[in-house]
This record gives C-alpha cells, structure tokens and sequence, in this order.
C-alpha cells in the first residue's frame, strides 16, 4: 500500500546523484515553460496548441480520438477541450464523430492547422537546439536517450491527478519536497 513505510528504504542519494536530479528537475520543469514563452512571443501559439498541431499532424487522417491526444499532449480531457475549442476557433482543427462507436471525439487538423505548425516549427526548432541540443553536444545522445525513454516511459501513462481532497488542503501554496533533508533547516 503507498502509505505504508518502506520495509527497506532506498539509499540516499549521493551528491552527484542529488544535483543530477536537481538539474533534471529543474529541466523539466523550466524548458517547457521557455519554450512556451518563446512560441507566444514569435509565433502567438502556446506549446500546448504546439503539441496538439504536432501530433495530429504525425497521425494517420491527421486525427486522434481526444482522449489519446489528450494523454500523447500530457493534459486532462477537460484541458484538452479546452486547446481543441481555441484552435476550432482559428480555423486549425476541428471536432469530428468517431466513425468506429459514434460515441468517441475526434480532433482533426486542419489544412490551416497544418499551416500553421509549418510556420511555428522553426521557431520551436531553434529554441529546443539552443535551450536543449547545444547542451548535450558532448553526450552520448544515444545513452542519453536510452536514459530518459526509461525515466518517462510511455507506459507510464499520462500524469497522476492530485486527489481532490489533498488539493483542497494544500491549496498550491505548500511547497513539496522531493528528496530527503539535506541538514536541519
């Protein structure tokens, strides 16, 4: 059960391996966020809408059920509607009745859709060799690779939601800590 102590708890982590996590956190967390900033300001598209153009564009039809694109995009179903009415709005995808049951919903890009991903893609290429590839030059982009296709997995799935109950008592403002203490503080 997750709330039960470990009968045999983990090794701490050692220097090297707390500021490797650290860096990697903090990749993840900063990246997407430059990368964003960078699409609103050149091209006035958010990464999200980024993604969804992205992937409906690698898809056959150029269409993906909403909830497959929803966890390809890494967001909520109800994000995702979210996304998909803003980009209907501008002409770059459109909603569409799953031919298979009737019931499922398809997000289809659009001729303008695939345009506009065209337009965007230098943009987003030139952010992710400057903010990321230049970075790894000297790597083993292949072991590198190897490395994060296991930390994030496609069979992890899509990201786990915070109980309603733990969000109503943190509220977003208690910070969580990811690793052990590092001294008393």
């Amino acid at each position: 059960m997750a709330n039960e102590p470990a009968r045999n708890p983990p090794a701490p982590l050692t220097p090297d391996e707390e500021l490797a996590w650290r860096a990697l956190a903090r990749a993840v967390l900063v990246i997407p966020k430059v990368l964003d900033g960078e699409l609103l300001q050149a091209q006035g598209l958010g990464l999200t809408e980024y993604s969804v153009l992205m992937n409906l564009s690698e898809q056959p039809g150029r269409s993906m059920r909403m909830s497959e694109l929803a966890n390809a995009v890494l967001i909520s179903v109800s994000g995702l509607t979210r996304v998909v009415e803003r980009l209907t709005r501008q002409g770059l995808v459109e909603r569409a009745r799953a031919d298979t049951d009737g019931r499922g919903q398809l997000a289809v890009l659009t001729p303008g859709g695939f345009a506009r991903l065209e337009k965007a893609y230098p943009t987003l290429l030139a952010g992710v060799r400057e903010h990321v590839m230049d970075h790894l030059a000297d790597l083993d982009l292949a072991a590198f690779t190897q490395a994060m296709s296991g930390i994030a997995a496609p069979e992890m799935g899509p990201p786990v939601r915070r109980p309603p109950s733990l969000a109503s008592l943190t509220n977003g403002r208690q910070r969580e800590k990811t690793t052990g203490p590092q001294g008393a503080r």
